[in-house]
């Protein structure tokens, strides 16, 4: 009786030259796919050294004299709004006058604002309309805000009722803003962290806006890639009366991106920069609100178009949320054999990986963690970069209903 072939040997053979083959294949898409995103991330990085250097607090001149007008957007803030309020008592004569706008706060936002104003006379307080259909209740706030204020003020002072301005911010923000010709310029803080998950959360959710955009201090010159942060906003009064206020942003849930390329689109000068040594802020408390809070907005699809949203979720695919779980891919199956394609993707994304924890040193003055339980989670916020990345993924796809206690139909 013939004895059938027995194939086990060349399957076997088979089997381990066509795993090499996939192997190289799948490497080689992978490099194809964070080749350009890592020259990319370069080319944005290289600019760091020559941009502007961080805003220092400034004594006001006789120029600012009453050029600034404060408005500030609440919504039951009673928590987060005192020390606010404390430090744009402590502003000199270039504030002109500080207005609250309070959505119908029923936290007692309003009596804290009553009681500061009797200390300061600068303050306002000021209560808006019901939202009409079509805006945000930022947006709105700052809008009708934005109508209250003098105009004998030069400049117009968006901040948000959680920072915590430095004596000598707004001197310092307006002189700058003048010597660089600035009609716009926005403001990075210096973050306040106190407990172990946001401290391992919230650096990483940030990388996702420096691999995106050029670094704070470096002028932009296409409009759609401008950078802005509405926390602390100062804009030209007659700039903005140019483009009817908040009007472009009023659907916006990130309104301070809209609006500031909005502008950069009409020819005005625009910029981001550094002003972690003039203000702080404590955005959201722990790992869960921050989250839920901050990532749906990170995303800036209300002022991107789609192609750009596209190309951004690819980048940070490519240089933030792959390089870890490839390199921890590669050391739980340990093959014997690496074929070259394989080497030179795990040399791509070590370079990464080293590239994101020296990214540590260059954020660590933006973070105050002298309170923090478990600030040294900071230093391993990189191996939160797959699951940051994954939450700008989820916030693109998806229109906030609920903001700030309000809640928006789709």
């Amino acid at each position: 009786m013939p004895h059938a072939p027995c194939p086990i040997q060349g399957r076997n053979i088979f089997t381990l030259d066509d795993a090499l083959i996939s192997v190289s294949t799948l490497s080689v898409l992978l490099l194809l796919l964070q080749l350009p995103a890592t020259a990319i991330l370069l080319s944005r990085l290289v600019k760091g050294p020559r941009r502007y250097p961080p805003i220092q607090p400034q004594q006001p001149t006789p120029d600012n004299l009453g050029s600034v007008s404060v408005v500030v957007p609440t919504l039951n803030e009673a928590l987060r709004i005192s020390p606010l309020l404390a430090g744009l008592s402590q502003q000199s004569y270039e504030l002109r006058e500080a207005i609250v706008v309070d959505s119908r706060s029923h936290d007692g936002t309003p009596d804290l604002v009553k009681a500061a104003q009797q200390q300061d006379p600068r303050f306002r307080l000021f209560t808006d309309d019901p939202l009409p259909l079509g805006w945000v209740g930022r947006p709105w706030a700052l809008h009708n805000g934005f109508l209250q204020t003098a105009k004998e003020s030069q400049w117009f002072l968006g901040m948000d009722a959680d920072t915590i301005p430095h004596h000598g911010l707004i001197a310092g923000l307006v002189q700058t803003a003048e010597a660089q010709g600035y009609d716009l310029v926005s403001l990075s803080p210096q973050f306040i962290l106190k407990y172990p998950g946001e401290c391992w959360l919230q650096p990483a959710l940030l990388m996702t806006l420096l691999y995106r955009f050029d670094p704070a201090g470096v002028n932009t010159e296409q409009p759609e890639r401008v950078m802005a942060n509405g926390q602390c906003f100062l804009c030209r009064r007659s700039v903005l009366a140019a483009v009817n206020g908040y009007t472009s942003a009023s659907s916006s849930f990130c309104d301070d991106v809209t609006l500031a390329r909005y502008i950069a689109a009409q020819g005005f000068k625009v910029g981001f920069l550094d002003g972690a040594k003039v203000l702080k802020v404590r955005m959201y408390e722990g790992a869960i609100e921050t989250w839920k809070e901050w990532g749906r907005s990170l995303d800036l699809k209300d002022a991107s178009p789609r192609a750009q949203i596209w190309g951004d979720l690819w980048l940070l695919s490519a240089v933030q949320g792959l390089p870890l779980p490839i390199l921890l891919t590669y050391f739980l199956v340990a093959p014997q054999f690496v074929p070259l394609p394989l080497l030179l993707l795990l040399g791509l994304n070590v370079f990464l990986l080293v590239i994101r924890f020296a990214m540590l040193l260059a954020i660590a003055p933006s973070y105050d963690r002298t309170t923090a339980k478990g600030g040294w989670l900071f230093w391993l916020s990189p191996l939160a970069d797959p699951i940051a990345v994954l939450r700008i993924f989820l916030s693109a796809f998806r229109t906030p209903r609920e903001w700030r206690g309000r809640k928006y139909s789709q």
